[in-house]
């Protein structure tokens, strides 16, 4: 189950898990025809507890079983404390912490009672080494809490064989950063380059074969939370 799917990294998870043989079940805000049938699209608004409810019904009802979550879907306000408005605390707050609360909690009850799962959150780089010229107070609010919430649900179903991790990207490449931007931003990483989507599939991939990892953050971000 992939959040965030109709575009960019959501949707290349999609084909590098179909590519592994697994049926997703893809959702985002808006609908799309997937042509496959392997593939149920679900649509609707990530902030809301039925959106997640009738996901999983549809999800169940279809395959029978949840064994891999990866909540991606997210949103970035790039702005200085003091210019964000109620409306950005309310659209940051619901699509990245009330969807996560929502999907993953119906994921786990549906893992428990199978014995296992997955649960991979995509945070950011950024709630580990803050940047003046990135201000990002809403996303490390949101996207920090993510990372917090890793760390205890791992410890918390470790015994109960659901595994929970994050992937904390650096600055992907993107259709959201102009080319013209590239060259700065990418300076912005010690290893001297954007992310590219692959990379970040890469280690959602990682994690999915790695069953002695569970509570970690993993950066792929260039080496930016190492330092500068």
């Amino acid at each position: 189950m992939i959040t965030g799917a109709s575009q960019g990294i959501g949707a290349a998870l999609v084909s590098a898990y179909r590519g592994r043989g697994y049926h997703v079940v893809a959702t985002a805000r808006s609908s799309w025809n997937a042509d496959d049938p392997d593939v149920l699209v679900v649509a609707g608004d990530i902030r809301k507890r039925d959106t997640a409810e009738r996901v999983m019904a549809q999800a169940i009802d279809r395959f029978g079983r949840i064994d891999t979550l990866v909540n991606n879907a997210g949103v970035f306000l790039a702005k200085a404390f003091t210019d964000y408005a109620e409306a950005d605390f309310e659209t940051a707050i619901g699509v990245n912490v009330a969807g996560f609360f929502h999907m993953t909690q119906l994921a786990v009850a549906e893992m428990e009672k199978r014995g296992g799962g997955l649960i991979v959150q995509i945070t950011t780089s950024l709630t580990d080494h803050a940047n003046s010229e990135v201000p990002s107070a809403l996303a490390s609010l949101t996207k920090g809490g993510l990372n917090a919430a890793t760390k205890s649900l791992a410890v918390e179903y470790a015994k109960r064989g659901i595994r929970v991790n994050a992937v904390s990207p650096g600055i992907v490449k993107t259709p959201m950063h102009p080319a013209e931007t590239h060259p700065a931003l990418a300076a912005m990483h010690p290893i001297g380059r954007l992310g590219e989507i692959s990379d970040v599939v890469g280690a959602v991939l990682y994690l999915e074969s790695a069953p002695f990892v569970t509570g970690e953050i993993l950066h792929v971000d260039g080496g930016q939370s190492a330092g500068h």
